[in-house]
């Protein structure tokens, strides 16, 4: 079957413990809060769950363990994207055995391919896969720019099921808006523009924010893709505050911070990333604090 995304996804964090182990307490209630909270699917081993941080096996238990919790009620997508595609292949069979429904693939970074290296890059991965891929598109990270019509190429392989785009420019995304179809879904992969991206037609977010803030998260992706510009924007604006903080260092440094503040899980990176600076303490505890305060209301409103 087809992997249908759409709404509020979250790229979930790893929480480690003080001893820098995986905690799996605090893996499972953060987990139960983001299905609590309306998501409608979840990213492990992303960026965000400082993947390149991960060994081998930390990586299989976290998709096992995300599956086993989900248990069907929402698309399981693993984090994926080496350097090269022998290593890239290697760790989606892995995710596959795990059981994850689909496959987050970023470019390979580092080594900076031309746009017809991707193009084969991802063909050799839908190929020797036959797995639901998600192409994921974030410059910044990697190095490299999938362009959308290296996209549309790769839109003929039924086996490629979308793009997360962190590109947050409006033309960049209405030139992937085009390219939508039954079996191809396009999703913005930036909180701060995720909102006009859907009122545009994306299908939803792959969101960072939504860790700490599930049910509003789902809830503004609810009444941006229903076209309700006003509530949208709306609610974009209260969530603004909450997406400066979060890139207040690079991702999921702040978030890290901010989720320890609420008692979710322990404020503890692997490095080479390190904790958050004591300059930005402050405004991270204060982001804190008013998301506990805007969650408790979403948590208390039945969805419409």
């Amino acid at each position: 079957m087809p992997l249908q995304l759409s709404g509020c996804i979250t790229a979930l964090a790893t929480p480690f413990d003080d001893a820098g182990a995986l905690d799996w307490n605090s893996w499972l209630r953060l987990i139960r809060q983001q299905l609590e909270g309306g998501v409608r699917g979840l990213v492990v081993a992303g960026s965000t769950g400082e993947a390149a941080m991960l060994t081998s096996e930390e990586f299989t238990a976290l998709i096992r363990s995300a599956v086993d919790s989900v248990a069907g009620r929402v698309p399981v997508l693993a984090g994926a994207g080496l350097s090269g595609t022998a290593a890239t292949l290697e760790q989606c069979r892995r995710a596959r055995g795990a059981g994850a429904d689909g496959l987050l693939v970023a470019t390979p970074p580092y080594v900076r391919p031309t746009q017809e290296g991707l193009r084969r890059h991802y063909e050799a991965v839908a190929e020797a896969l036959d797995a639901p891929i998600v192409l994921y598109n974030v410059p910044p990270r990697t190095g490299v720019d999938l362009l959308p019509e290296t996209t549309a190429a790769l839109t003929a392989d039924p086996r490629i099921a979308g793009i997360k785009e962190a590109v947050s420019d409006p033309d960049r995304m209405a030139a992937l808006l085009a390219l939508r179809s039954a079996r191809f879904c396009v999703l913005s992969g930036d909180d701060g523009s995720a909102c006009e991206a859907q009122l545009a037609g994306a299908d939803g977010v792959v969101s960072v924010a939504s860790n700490v803030v599930p049910a509003a998260c789902a809830r503004l992706s609810e009444a941006a893709r229903a076209g309700d510009a006003p509530a949208a924007r709306a609610l974009d604006a209260e969530l603004g505050p909450l997406y400066r903080a979060l890139s207040l260092e690079p991702n999921p440094i702040p978030l890290k911070a901010i989720l320890a503040e609420l008692g979710a899980c322990a404020d503890r990176l692997r490095l080479p990333l390190l904790s958050l600076s004591s300059p930005h303490r402050a405004a991270a505890a204060a982001a804190a604090r008013s998301a506990r305060a805007f969650e408790a209301r979403f948590r208390s409103q039945p969805a419409a």
